[in-house]
């Protein structure tokens, strides 16, 4: 594992072309046949080839197998060099049980695209941490046929994989503060983040884009998460915070007083790097993708905010 005092530029992963081999996972929550065999007839008729475990509907109580199952079948497709990509089919809770147990050094020889968000937060973080790889976070197989998540989430995520530049506008959010941020993308799903602290896999915040979204959490938990990693001093060098979806979040039957939004802007409200609301990534209809580990610059431009990725 490489230490901050030598890191070096972020590595991306080859761009697919058709023909190249991708591999599904699911390396934390049990997964059916519906959750994923759909979405391997899209990637075929993309023209990708497709593979993925023969056991991969393994159970183990809520996991996908044991922990040892999971991580032995993920490094077999770190160390096989024909796969270019792994899109983690699903998420829900395990990740961070199997990472300690994974081959990063074969990773880093021969780094591939690791797709997926939610739980894979996890991975995608640990990729840019210790082996210096940019990763895409993005939507999950499980979600293909679900109606309540567009499709254009998956047909993006094949172009970003194949190369082509990400470029988003979206709506202006009235917590927003600052007209343009830019640099390297760090961060996900809040939890899991929060989750990660005081881990090698814990990303390098100073100088960062952050971002973070989250779903079917006590509001009073979003500010114990976001006071923690203040506490922690996490917050205060970013050069920007980026906020998706914060979707379903509860409440007491005393309310806690404030939205998930309004509770981060006041938890940063002493900093004053851009913070920008409304990104189009989450656990929402559209989650767009984003690079884990890339540039990335946010810009107003007249009545929208313009997000660049390449």
């Amino acid at each position: 594992m490489r230490t901050r005092s030598t890191k070096h530029l972020i590595m991306k992963p080859y761009y697919l072309k058709r023909g190249d081999l991708i591999a599904l996972m699911a390396p934390s929550r049990k997964v059916k046949g519906e959750d994923y065999k759909l979405f391997a007839t899209y990637l075929k008729k993309q023209g990708f080839r497709l593979c993925f475990p023969d056991d991969i509907e393994t159970a183990d109580h809520q996991f996908a197998g044991s922990d040892e199952h999971r991580s032995s079948k993920l490094n077999n497709m770190f160390n096989n060099p024909l796969i270019k990509a792994v899109i983690m089919i699903r998420g829900g809770y395990g990740a961070a049980r199997i990472v300690d147990m994974l081959d990063w050094d074969a990773f880093t020889r021969k780094p591939k695209w690791l797709c997926g968000f939610s739980d894979a937060t996890v991975f995608l973080n640990h990729a840019f941490e210790s082996s210096d790889v940019a990763s895409l976070h993005c939507d999950m197989p499980m979600h293909f046929e679900n109606p309540n998540y567009d499709r254009e989430n998956f047909e993006a995520m094949i172009r970003v994989i194949q190369g082509e530049s990400i470029e988003y506008s979206f709506d202006i959010h009235p917590l927003n503060r600052g007209e343009k941020a830019e640099g390297v993308l760090v961060g996900g799903n809040l939890s899991v983040l929060y989750s990660l602290m005081g881990s090698a896999s814990f990303p390098d915040m100073d100088g960062k884009i952050l971002l973070l979204e989250d779903i079917d959490e006590y509001l009073y938990h979003i500010d114990r998460m976001m006071l923690a990693l203040d506490r922690a001093g996490k917050l205060k060098n970013l050069k920007g915070l980026i906020v998706g979806g914060f979707t379903d979040m509860n409440d007491n039957e005393v309310p806690f007083g404030k939205t998930a939004e309004e509770i981060i802007a006041d938890r940063v409200s002493k900093y004053d790097y851009p913070l920008f609301f409304n990104i189009p990534v989450g656990h929402t209809k559209t989650n767009k993708p984003l690079i884990i580990g890339s540039k990335i610059s946010i810009e107003k431009s007249s009545e929208k905010l313009l997000l660049k990725q390449n």
